[in-house]
């Protein structure tokens, strides 16, 4: 099959992006002709596949896109999207064989991450009166929550394939249809299973320093754990000056192919997500290798987690510090089922059957569907 990913940028650094890379390569070592084309590239990186860079899909605002030389070029079976959020070309994918994966909530909330100014988890359905108090500027909210609902409309011509249980009901909820929605989780790829650990014990926070990742309440929380581990963040952000100042360990961005040393030497994550995570691959990463994760619960942190003391509820500090000190007193942990690579490529591949199969119209139809001359 041939098979032309379609992504916002090439890149390492973010679960979505490394969840993209981890398909491209499988769906290549299983024989599958496979390209990608994005709108702009990381330094440095190194493409998976063939690489095609197409001004306007890292576009957040509506702008007219020509994929036709692209798809003339790779001439896919068909067109799979990720963390592309141009409403013009996610109306042009409903009119060709395509899919998207839904990574995040810019399709259906235009604010925080279903996590709201005040502080709450957000539990509406996105609505105009309801979103507009997560916004000072009038102006600015009309705007974001016109585009917000211009990709939310696109997804209805579309197959959507998400990460978690969370996000297929989040998007019924804003009337994507039930039935086009295909939960396919991530898979733990490119970490070393033999690594040992980089560094001396301690409480690891891995992720985005950002305020929606809760970090500001990772340290809370490490603080009144008691823990004689210091609290090392992998990573970096908006919040990366702010931790150094109070001296904390920062080791910034930590390639992927060096995260498992890190885990290894994590006696557990912390992960108090106040945006709600769509899934929180670092958690099965971190789990996967043997180090247990105190967190919240938070969008799809529970599919993965093995519950019990070390998962509780959103916001609960001193809960997060009692299940910190569970997570390092206890054994280590054990990968959890369910996210075998193999089984789970074998559903995407299903999805890719039927979307193939159903597009799968020939003479001057399929030309004029495929945009080509």
């Amino acid at each position: 099959m041939r098979i032309l990913h379609v992504s916002d940028r090439l890149s390492e650094r973010g679960g979505a992006h490394w969840h993209l890379r981890s398909v491209i390569e499988r769906l290549a070592a299983l024989g599958h002709r496979v390209d990608l084309a994005v709108g702009a590239l990381d330094d440095e990186v190194t493409p998976p596949c063939p690489l095609h860079v197409v001004a306007g899909l890292d576009e957040r605002r509506r702008r007219a896109v020509d994929l036709a030389p692209v798809i003339a070029a790779t001439r896919p079976d068909v067109v799979h999207l990720h963390t592309v959020v141009n409403p013009s070309v996610l109306e042009w994918a409903g009119g060709v064989p395509a899919l998207i994966t839904v990574q995040d909530h810019r399709y259906f909330c235009p604010a925080l991450g279903k996590w709201t100014a005040d502080g709450q988890v957000c539990r509406a359905p996105m609505d105009a009166r309801a979103c507009a108090a997560c916004f000072d500027d009038g102006a600015y909210f009309h705007e974001v929550y016109g585009l917000t609902d211009e990709r939310r409309r696109a997804l209805g011509r579309l197959p959507v394939v998400v990460l978690s249980r969370y996000m297929r009901d989040e998007l019924t909820a804003v009337g994507v249809p039930r039935e086009r929605i295909v939960v396919v989780p991530p898979f733990v790829h490119g970490l070393d299973a033999g690594a040992r650990a980089g560094g001396p014990p301690c409480v690891l926070f891995a992720g985005r320093l950002a305020a929606g990742k809760g970090v500001r309440e990772a340290v809370l929380a490490w603080r009144a754990s008691g823990l004689d581990l210091p609290l090392v963040f992998a990573g970096t952000g908006p919040l990366r000056a702010e931790l150094e100042r109070d001296g904390l360990t920062v080791l910034g961005w930590v390639p992927h192919a060096a995260l498992a040393a890190v885990y290894r030497r994590a006696a557990a994550l912390l992960m108090p997500s106040r945006w709600q995570e769509p899934f929180g691959i670092v958690g099965l990463e971190a789990r996967t290798l043997g180090t247990p994760v105190a967190a919240w619960r938070s969008g799809g942190v529970a599919e993965w987690h093995d519950g019990g003391p070390s998962l509780v509820e959103w916001g609960d500090v001193p809960a997060l510090a009692e299940a910190l000190r569970h997570a390092t007193s206890g054994p280590r942990s054990t990968a959890p089922a369910g996210f075998e690579p193999e089984p789970l490529m074998e559903r995407l591949l299903a999805v890719y059957g039927s979307v193939r199969a159903q597009g799968s119209i020939t003479g001057s139809t399929r030309r004029e569907a495929w945009g080509r001359p």
